[in-house]
């Protein structure tokens, strides 16, 4: 694998994580919840998801779960089933609109390993993550030259990028924080992260 050839690669990843998605939505419901922490350990739940998703992908176990149809079926409707419950939590919030209780109790019970598992469950089980990862790759590997950790590698590349461009958000999020955590933007923000999340879950339960 050459320089040449991973600064294409790195495009294209840049693109791709740019993107507005699933990722994104979850960072942004647990940071308007949980602040900056809950921002962070969601993106940190993402990282790992898609670190996991990106080494299956690099060691061949990609290949055979998206060929075996049962197991890729079952991953594509716990993912859709998983966003659509996240966006009707998003969308209860802003129906309801008092934060302030709602948050105490999630603190006394422990959140942040919630949000971490939020942002890790949401894209473990969402093989669209997967599919892109056995789409990309194999454009920039050639069998007989590169091996597995070029493969790595790249699919690591995407996880690392991934989790920078969200940070980059987070960041941003806690600066308008003061505006964002007045009752009838909250309550906005919480609708259309809602909605969101619903419509991913129903695009990826309805895709073919």
């Amino acid at each position: 694998m050459t320089w040449s050839s991973y600064g294409s690669y790195l495009v294209i990843v840049v693109l791709i994580v740019l993107a507005p998605g699933p990722d994104t939505m979850v960072m942004l419901k647990n940071a308007l919840s949980g602040g900056f922490r809950g921002g962070l350990l969601a993106s940190l739940g993402i990282f790992a998801g898609n670190a996991v998703q990106g080494s299956a992908a690099a060691l061949g176990l990609g290949v055979l779960i998206a060929r075996s149809q049962p197991v890729f079926l079952a991953l594509k409707w716990a993912g859709a089933a998983y966003l659509v419950f996240l966006g009707v939590q998003a969308l209860r919030g802003a129906f309801r609109g008092s934060y302030h209780a709602v948050e105490e109790g999630r603190r006394r019970r422990g959140g942040g390993f919630r949000r971490f598992r939020e942002g890790f469950l949401s894209n473990i089980t969402n093989p669209k993550v997967l599919v892109l990862y056995l789409s990309v790759l194999p454009q920039f590997l050639d069998p007989g030259r590169t091996t597995t950790w070029d493969a790595l590698a790249l699919a690591y590349t995407v996880a690392v990028l991934g989790v920078l461009w969200l940070l980059v958000l987070l960041v941003f999020v806690h600066r308008v924080r003061a505006w964002l955590e007045r009752r009838r933007v909250r309550r906005a923000l919480d609708g259309v992260t809602g909605t969101a999340l619903l419509g991913f879950g129903a695009a990826l339960a309805l895709e073919a």
